[in-house]
């Protein structure tokens, strides 16, 4: 749906992206984030860490909402997500 007209405010409303940071020798490729990232950002490596594990890796970083549930749902605490700050702030 398309409309015809928006808040003046739509630009400063609007999500920002989050940046999404994977520490790979933490990931177990357990594959929660994965599974339950509502908007698919994250997707499993064909690569292996040290430890031997596929690892989470960002697949599109633009579809993070920055809603944090990765982070919350990581039994690893191998992910972190971070909403860039904006330099037009006053």
């Amino acid at each position: 749906m398309t409309l015809w007209r928006q808040p003046f405010d739509a630009a400063e409303k609007a999500t920002k992206p989050g940046q999404i940071h994977i520490d790979k020798e933490r990931c177990k490729g357990c594959d929660f984030c994965v599974d339950f990232c509502p908007t698919e950002a994250l997707r499993m490596s064909v690569e292996l860490s040290s430890k031997g594990y596929n690892f989470a890796v960002v697949d599109d970083e633009s579809k993070c909402l920055a809603c944090g549930f990765c982070e919350l749902i990581c039994p690893e605490f191998a992910i972190t997500v971070s909403i860039p700050l904006d330099n037009n702030v006053a």
